[in-house]
């Protein structure tokens, strides 16, 4: 078995080691002998879609995602397809916030989204940062790290990846983080957020195969000891350390 991922603007949109999130996926493939290929889309460069399996897309500067949310208009009809069709995705931060509605800077500039998940985000005057701990109702207990002064707020086409049990997550004040439509998850957890939260990397990787060969696939299971050990790590700093606003 094959999937091929197409990671969204590498150069450009990849903070806080949101690559560590690939590098989760194709390990997990590859202990598991199915083979991973990755495709890089930047800007200027024409991609086919219908080639892939999954989506990734990390975080970024507001000057980025100037750059990416125009470049990535050209495939917006495309992706929002695919998507119905139940291409599956993670995005992270400021691509989460790309495939929303819009994005409305503190400084006022208005950056178009591609309109697939029905959530928007305004910019604030201060930074939301630290560890978070989300309970989710598909996922159970996650964890990551946020650094983000957009507050996306959710329409009613989307469900909440999960409650906030500590930390700020979308917007800081109805403790909802991320969002889930079909088979795409949009959240603000970096860190990278895959290698602490394996479920959720299986869970992507199985609904990939099953898009690409159009049947319920399950994965077999791996040993997670060293990875729950970096989850329990961070739930600990996330319930001693300081979640502050800058």
């Amino acid at each position: 078995m094959r999937i091929e991922i197409f990671y969204l603007y590498p150069d450009l949109m990849s903070l806080y080691g949101d690559v560590g999130n690939i590098i989760t996926i194709l390990k997990r493939c590859e202990w598991r002998n199915i083979k991973c290929e990755i495709y890089e889309v930047k800007v200027g460069e024409r991609a086919d879609f219908r080639r892939a399996d999954l989506l990734f897309m990390g975080g970024g500067q507001d000057r980025g995602q100037r750059i990416v949310g125009n470049d990535l208009q050209s495939y917006k009809e495309e992706i929002k397809e695919l998507v119905e069709e139940g291409l599956p995705g993670l995005l992270i931060c400021g691509g989460y916030q790309l495939f929303g509605k819009y994005f409305k800077t503190k400084d006022g500039i208005y950056i178009p989204g591609i309109d697939v998940l029905d959530v928007w985000t305004i910019g604030g005057d201060r930074r939301m940062i630290g560890n978070v701990i989300v309970a989710s109702t598909l996922f159970g207990k996650l964890v990551g790290f946020e650094n983000h002064s957009g507050r996306t707020f959710l329409g009613e086409k989307v469900e909440p990846l999960g409650k906030v049990v500590k930390g700020y997550g979308n917007n800081g004040k109805d403790m909802l983080e991320g969002a889930i439509y079909k088979n795409l998850i949009g959240t603000y957890l970096h860190g990278p957020f895959l290698p602490k939260n394996p479920q959720v990397a299986d869970w992507l990787i199985a609904k990939a195969l099953s898009y690409r060969y159009k049947e319920e696939i399950s994965l077999e299971p791996l040993d997670d000891t060293l990875e729950h050990l970096a989850h329990n790590s961070q739930e600990r700093r996330a319930y001693t350390a300081k979640t502050v606003h800058i």
